[in-house]
């Protein structure tokens, strides 16, 4: 399992723009809801704003005066401001909402898009649990940023000068106080949101590696409970765990203090306000429906301020967040697809290997070096080699799984980086390693590489891959279910679907990467006879550790750290290759192998 890539914290000030720039590619397509959105949240703001001010003129003309009609009226004018002000807000909340939720669709495509084109060096580089974070949790928190930015932060501008223009209004004199009110939140909020984008950083990565133990232990399960390793599994996960939980105390504790700060400062400012305000108004200077008033606005503002707060609560995460799915949406796949695809092949199968080369990035060693290798239609050829020769490379190599740094790759002539991907995956039938099953039935697995077989398709592929008996004891047969991963099933019947799903496609090429290794001898001896008959006018090659399956092969390519030392038939290898008898040597006797 790879493990996740983090890069190093970049400089705070680039953070914002990687926030900006990802929000702005994909706030482009909703200009006019977001318009929309932003009219409603200024109407209902202006709404809010204006209430106080109706408030104050009931008090000092209506109430003082005991003018009941003037109180009457202003009263009903309230009511309709605030019935508007509530279907407005209402309006602004329902488009904002929906706009935020397009939002973090659109990026969670982009992010999986732009990860199902990476070949298997980006998905190595980033790790699959980062990946699955970023795709997720991490796009969940842009989205979140984005809701509160349509429902909060729009108002809150507009509401905290509003509000102080109209307390100037009121009374110039006592707005002073807002002279020390505003700054003081100001550098309260921008101290510990400053120390937030560490904490949050730190935050993401320790939950990426959370995920990562998790998925380990939950795909290594067998093998944990082989080896009794539960105690160091649950001390491994204790310690992940711990240091997740530890960061979040920290970021914790830094928020806790926020609204402690906020609402001392709010205190304070309304004691000054009704202390100052109490003495103008004793001395002539104001009425007592504009000290009411400016108090409304001044927890107005303070809200307003409250309101960016909580955004600048979110924001440090948000950008963590924000540069993590960018660097995603930044990388680019060392395979890429052609900019003017070969559409059509002779499609006679015939595969060609020359001088193919492949070398992980910062790797010191090449995993290939100058590989040649030709298989024609009709025959079967074997590529075999110790642990770590590169065998596995090899054979991905011809479906693109990577791309050849050095050398080239051809199918019917043609090199197949030029080649249209879906023509390849057509022509390319790769039973894989480590064989992977889908979450669904036995025929939605079967039909992946061709979704219109027939059940008559799909039961043929099923006997010549020796799996037609064990399908058929299953309940409900083709339609019988299969978990993620194919867990339901041993390994050996994994194995046997995942070959019946490459035959059901009928490629011209048929590539086997160790594909009968968790099959018994009778098994192993009845498909390749199976085989040999269905696939008898396609290209086969065969990846293989074992001797008896790939000693009767047309060519035996011979692989070592990297290099092909020796091609021929078996017979000849064992005269003439050192290597390929050590091999076949520890495997079978000399009489066996003769």
């Amino acid at each position: 399992m790879g493990r996740g890539h983090d890069p190093p914290c970049a400089d705070h000030s680039e953070r914002p723009s990687v926030l900006i720039r990802l929000l702005r590619a994909h706030l482009r397509p909703y200009k006019k809801p977001i318009a929309l959105l932003v009219l409603l949240q200024f109407l209902q703001t202006c709404a809010t704003l204006y209430l106080p001010t109706l408030n104050a003129d009931i008090i000092d003309n209506g109430v003082v005066k005991g003018d009941t009609g003037y109180i009457l009226s202003f009263g009903a004018l309230m009511i309709g401001i605030s019935l508007a002000q509530v279907v407005c807000n209402i309006g602004a909340v329902h488009h904002g909402a929906r706009t935020a939720a397009a939002v973090g669709r659109d990026i969670r495509g982009a992010v999986f898009d732009r990860v199902q084109s990476f070949s298997a060096r980006e998905v190595g580089h980033f790790g699959a649990p980062s990946l699955i974070t970023r795709t997720t949790n991490d796009v969940q928190q842009v989205q979140m940023l984005t809701l509160m930015t349509f429902t909060l932060l729009v108002s809150a501008p507009i509401m905290c000068v509003g509000g102080i223009v109209l307390a100037l209004g009121l009374d110039v004199p006592l707005s002073g106080v807002l002279l020390a009110v505003v700054p003081v939140l100001g550098i309260s909020v921008s101290l510990i949101v400053r120390r937030l984008r560490p904490l949050f950083r730190t935050m993401q990565v320790r939950l990426d590696t959370v995920n990562r133990v998790l998925r380990e232990q939950i795909t290594g399960n067998r093998v944990i409970r082989a080896f009794v390793r539960d105690s160091y599994e649950e001390e491994r996960f204790r310690t992940a765990n711990t240091d997740l939980t530890e960061v979040s105390l920290g970021t914790g504790r830094m928020l806790a203090l926020m609204f402690p700060i906020v609402m001392t400062v709010v205190n304070v400012s309304s004691i000054a306000v009704v202390w100052f305000g109490a003495h103008r108004i004793d001395s002539g200077d104001m009425e007592i429906g504009a000290l009411t008033a400016f108090l409304a606005y001044l927890m107005q503002i303070v809200m307003s301020v409250m309101m960016a707060t909580f955004m600048f609560m979110m924001v440090p995460r948000a950008e963590v967040c924000a540069e993590r799915i960018q660097e995603v949406l930044d990388t680019s796949s060392s395979v890429v697809p052609p900019k003017a695809p070969v559409l059509e092949l002779r499609r006679h199968g015939h595969l060609e290997i020359r001088g193919a080369g492949f070398r992980y990035p910062g790797a010191e060693e090449p995993v290939l070096r100058a590989v040649d290798l030709v298989a024609r239609p009709g025959e079967t050829t074997a590529v075999i080699g110790s642990t770590g020769s590169g065998k596995s490379t090899l054979l991905g190599l011809v479906p693109r799984l990577f791309d050849a740094t050095d050398g080239e790759v051809l199918v019917d002539g043609v090199d197949v980086r030029t080649v249209e991907p879906q023509l390849l995956a057509r022509t390319v039938g790769l039973v894989p390693q480590k064989p992977y099953l889908f979450a669904g039935t036995v025929a939605t697995n079967l039909r992946y590489g061709h979704p219109d077989a027939t059940d008559e398709e799909l039961w043929h592929a099923l006997e010549v891959a020796q799996a037609r008996e064990f399908v058929e004891a299953l309940e409900n047969g083709l339609d019988a279910p299969i978990a993620q991963g194919g867990t339901n099933v041993s390994g050996g019947q994994r194995q046997r679907l995942a070959i019946a799903r490459t035959l059901v496609q009928r490629p011209e090429i048929y590539l086997f990467d160790d594909s009968f290794s968790a099959l018994d001898y009778a098994t192993d001896a009845a498909l390749r006879s199976a085989l040999a008959r269905e696939t008898a006018e396609a290209t086969v090659v065969i990846v293989a550790q074992r001797v008896s399956t790939i000693r009767d092969a047309d060519r035996i390519v011979v692989l070592d750290e990297g290099r092909v030392v020796g091609t021929g038939r078996h017979h000849e290898l064992m005269a003439g290759n050192e290597t390929y008898r050590e091999i076949v040597l520890s495997q079978l006797t000399e009489a066996e192998a003769a």
